[in-house]
């Protein structure tokens, strides 16, 4: 399973060495001997021994300005089971936001996760999203298309389009051994909007954007350089391109 799986990925364009952020759906893979642990060990074989990959660990569900309270270690994350299970894995590393954190393996996880803490934004400018374009890096949509790309929210931080910020909260972050800070974060707001950011598609063309089969998923993998400049340009030309109100 980890070989077919790995080589599929490759087959799609996942480079080996590279890093490499993940949005799933791992019921979209189909039925799975070994679960969870099959995807992420295939995931790791594609990126290789000098690879890097990095999933989502976002808390919003349940760390906010009314539950301001982040545990590093044991706040889950809300944004489905294969982050949630690579989170609790064994040597897996976590970056320190209270609502937007990213969890990492590899040779440039430490570098990549470390300083989110010095964010008074999500996806501020130490954020991993932030980082990935710099780093050559790569994203996945693994059977969930292109509207869960918490990369955007990096983007739109850039163009501050007038739906984007909220109200401004204080958080106490809990590490290890008793160890606590506070942490002052401006949340995002979209009230009143859905967030659409599988229009991402009509501004990328090949190789920047691939689209391909990985078991039973349909998967797309995009070149993050290239969208955060295609649509930092598209926002900076109509403000509610990836957005529109809600009826």
């Amino acid at each position: 399973m980890k070989s077919n799986l790995s080589n599929q990925l490759r087959d799609l364009g996942v480079r080996p060495g590279g890093v490499l952020l993940v949005h799933s759906s791992l019921r979209s893979l189909g039925p799975l001997e070994g679960g969870a642990e099959a995807v992420i060990l295939g995931l790791l074989d594609a990126l290789g021994p000098h690879g890097t990959l990095l999933l989502p660990a976002l808390s919003y569900a349940t760390v906010g300005p009314g539950s301001p309270v982040f545990d590093l270690h044991q706040t889950p994350a809300c944004v489905g089971a294969l982050p949630e299970y690579f989170r609790t894995r064994p040597g897996t590393l976590r970056s320190i936001h209270p609502t937007h954190s990213v969890c990492g393996s590899g040779s440039l996880a430490a570098e990549l996760l470390g300083g989110h803490e010095l964010d008074s934004t999500p996806v501020g400018p130490h954020s991993p999203f932030a980082r990935l374009p710099g780093l050559e890096g790569q994203i996945l949509f693994i059977g969930c298309g292109l509207r869960p790309n918490t990369s955007m929210h990096g983007v739109e931080e850039l163009a501050v389009p007038p739906y984007l910020f909220a109200t401004t909260s204080q958080y106490t972050i809990r590490l290890d051994e008793g160890r606590e800070f506070t942490m002052t974060v401006r949340s995002h707001n979209f009230a009143g909007w859905a967030q659409r950011y599988e229009r991402i598609a009509a501004l990328l063309n090949e190789p920047a954007l691939r689209q391909g089969n990985v078991l039973m998923a349909t998967c797309h993998l995009v070149e993050a350089a290239a969208l955060w400049s295609v649509a930092l340009k598209a926002m900076q030309q109509a403000p509610l391109y990836f957005v529109e109100p809600i009826p």
